[in-house]
């Protein structure tokens, strides 16, 4: 999907380890969320009100804090570099419901991701999301 919005929109593209470590958690958060909403909705046809709460149990700080707790040995080197350089980053918001340290272990995990999706290996981002639901216990 990534190469085609690039082409629709006439965009160039980047180098991804250019982008910010919160620019990355930024785009990382929304394919993550795409992919849950996506799962949600194909296994039943529900209203929008019940879809979100099934959402929220998996697109959330602690949760996503899980996820990448689980992850933690199976990144590459480069994939752990990211997520050290999300996880330092200094955000100017936290959370409501969730402790500075998930907030901060969530955004180093949408950091990967977002990484990960710049630099156009969507197939690396949806094992990561599978298995790290998968170990974190979280099974969609």
């Amino acid at each position: 999907m990534f190469e085609e919005i690039l082409k629709r929109f006439e965009l160039k593209e980047k180098d991804a380890r250019a982008y910010s470590p919160l620019a990355l958690a930024y785009i990382g958060d929304g394919v993550y969320d795409l992919i849950v909403r996506t799962v949600i909705v194909e296994q039943a046809n529900r209203p929008a009100s019940e879809l979100h709460r099934m959402a929220v149990r998996y697109v959330s700080a602690p949760a996503q804090a899980r996820i990448a707790q689980a992850l933690s040995e199976r990144f590459t080197e480069e994939e752990q570099a990211v997520y050290r350089r999300g996880r330092n980053a200094k955000p100017h918001t936290m959370a409501k419901n969730a402790s500075a340290g998930d907030y901060l272990k969530a955004t180093g995990f949408e950091a990967v991701l977002g990484y990960l999706y710049l630099c156009g290996r969507t197939d690396r981002v949806l094992e990561l999301v599978k298995t790290g639901i998968d170990l974190a216990g979280l099974a969609l």
